[in-house]
């Protein structure tokens, strides 16, 4: 223990007893070479706090792994900290790559991005690009991504507006399911498809649709404009992700819309079409989301076929997985679409007794049509066969089920009834149980 005589402030004299440090501290602090160190190991000078000394390579403070961006070159940038300029060196080892694809879209920003998401050319069948097995069911918007991807038929779907008729078009055996528009507005507010249903009204029908039965059918649903600019349409695309919805269509109409089958249609411009389908595509790679986009147009009954065309290839560019030319005028009409745009893959909306012609899913096959949606497969019977119904009661004092077999217990089944009663069953319950055996 040393000894060391030290004076305060008041020129008093103060014993202070100092502990010698361990060598090993000693050589932490001040850098000196161990004893271990060959003699003839290069050591680097290193001045920290005053401290002077030595210190082997691996010591060396290393520069920094990551530098700005506009660190590029091999120069020094001069900083200022209290006056004093701090020279840095930047080694080109150690800037982050950027790709031309990146500097170009730096550049300009309307350019369309590089097809690593959305549409691709080619299907992709390949073993390597075969999604392995996975612990877990594959998401609604998985599956319908890899059926477009990975196979060529023809995905035929019938139009649905509420749970009953999903659960009748499930029932039937149909996978992939068609939330239209023009039925979801007719159903939850008995209203005509003039642009009335909110963002809201659209995304509630949708979340309850697709979540009905998510590990059976995909459902492909119908999101108008977008309901808004850019932002609004970000904000519908996260929602239509959380509800589960495989697809979409957003389209090219001014805000005050109608159904694609009514005269007098008004299209947006051009750019901002694409406003929409780039806010749609960015919030989907944002989201990491499989959700399939597609775009369409209904501007054929206003500017004609060839402006939908440019307007298609615009939206397939910008990343659109699949396109929609609303309003076919003839048969021919489609048929040039589908080789004009193609492999793109094109959704057919066939809706009977509309503005146009009738295709059969034969035809739409032999065309090269991927998808095909009945958009008024289940509006229109439902309405004949409920305006028959409540006719016969108004005049005759019944409504002419009795004898079909359609009771209680029928309609219930399709709509999930054993499936809760199982439910209840295993959790121990027995509300429920006298059900299955009961006549209902």
């Amino acid at each position: 223990m040393a000894h060391v005589k030290a004076t305060g402030d008041g020129g008093l004299a103060v014993d202070v007893a100092v502990k010698p440090l361990p060598v090993e501290e000693i050589q932490r602090l001040s850098f000196v070479k161990s004893p271990e160190t060959p003699p003839d190991t290069p050591a680097n000078d290193v001045n920290i706090s005053g401290i002077q000394g030595k210190t082997e390579p691996q010591d060396t403070l290393p520069e920094p792994s990551v530098q700005p961006v506009h660190e590029a070159q091999d120069e020094a940038v001069p900083a200022s900290t209290d006056g004093a300029e701090v020279q840095s060196k930047t080694k080109p080892q150690d800037i982050l790559p950027i790709s031309t694809t990146q500097l170009e879209a730096k550049s300009d920003p309307t350019s369309p991005p590089a097809a690593t998401e959305g549409y691709q050319d080619t299907v992709q069948t390949s073993p390597t690009n075969v999604v392995p097995p996975l612990a877990h069911p594959l998401s609604p918007a998985t599956r319908f991504k890899q059926k477009l991807r990975y196979t060529n038929d023809l995905i035929v779907c019938p139009g649905v507006y509420d749970g009953l008729s999903a659960r009748i078009a499930q029932a039937v055996g149909f996978e992939t399911l068609y939330m239209t528009g023009a039925g979801s507005t007719a159903s939850m507010l008995g209203m005509a498809d003039l642009g009335i249903a909110s963002r809201n009204d659209m995304v509630r029908n949708a979340d309850m649709i697709a979540n009905l039965d998510s590990h059976y059918f995909e459902l492909i649903a119908d999101m108008d404009t977008g309901y808004g600019g850019p932002v609004t349409v970000t904000e519908t695309v996260k929602q239509y992700i959380r509800a589960n919805v495989a697809a979409f269509h957003i389209e090219d109409q001014v805000l005050t819309k109608r159904c694609g089958h009514l005269s007098g249609k008004k299209v947006v411009t051009y750019d901002v079409f694409l406003s929409r389908i780039r806010a749609a595509r960015a919030a989907i790679d944002t989201a990491q989301a499989d959700i399939q986009l597609i775009a369409r147009t209904d501007a054929n009954q206003q500017l004609g076929y060839d402006e939908c065309i440019t307007r298609l290839k615009a939206a397939r560019n910008w990343g659109a997985d699949v396109g929609l030319l609303e309003g076919f005028k003839s048969k021919e009409e489609a048929a040039r679409a589908v080789k004009e745009l193609a492999p793109w893959p094109l959704l057919l909306n066939i809706v009977e007794n509309g503005h146009s012609p009738l295709i059969t899913v034969d035809e739409a096959r032999e065309m090269g049509f991927r998808i095909m949606i009945f958009s008024f497969a289940g509006l229109a019977p439902a309405f004949m066969a409920m305006k028959a119904a409540y006719g016969k009661l108004k005049d005759d004092g019944i409504t002419g089920i009795q004898g079909t077999g359609v009771g209680p217990r029928v309609l219930f089944d399709v709509c999930g009834l054993q499936e809760a009663v199982q439910v209840d069953e295993k959790a121990g319950g027995e509300d429920y149980k006298s059900i299955i055996t009961a006549s209902g």
